[in-house]
């Protein structure tokens, strides 16, 4: 993992350190599949305030770090705000297809349930 200088400069596994299992349980949580899916469907990295999830700012927080700590995003601060991004380039590398795949099955569970 790299090392933090400074509270302003968060943790991240390297991409040799990117666990498939991590990735999928990261991935498994309905609030860190939505923040995943609107990151996807964005052109650029989103605030953490620009993602709403029905839960306290503290879960939220969680659900960022989890994601984070197992290398699904990236996070990197600007001024004060905290910026999220996928880390598409290194879990494309890893694990050709997942992403894409995790990101159409949300989608087509989603029109699922509505049309239920």
């Amino acid at each position: 993992m790299t090392t933090v200088t400074s509270p302003r400069v968060l943790a991240h596994p390297g991409r040799d350190e990117i666990r498939l299992e991590n990735v999928l349980h990261a991935l498994a949580d309905p609030m860190r599949l939505r923040v995943v899916r609107e990151l996807a469907a964005g052109e650029a990295d989103l605030t953490c305030s620009d993602i709403e999830l029905p839960v306290t700012k503290s879960t939220t927080t969680h659900h960022f770090r989890v994601l984070r700590e197992n290398g699904v995003i990236r996070q990197t601060y600007q001024g004060t705000a905290k910026m999220n991004g996928l880390r598409r380039d290194d879990l494309e590398a890893l694990f050709p297809g997942l992403l894409d795949r995790v990101l159409e099955a949300a989608e087509a569970q989603e029109r699922r349930l509505a049309d239920a």
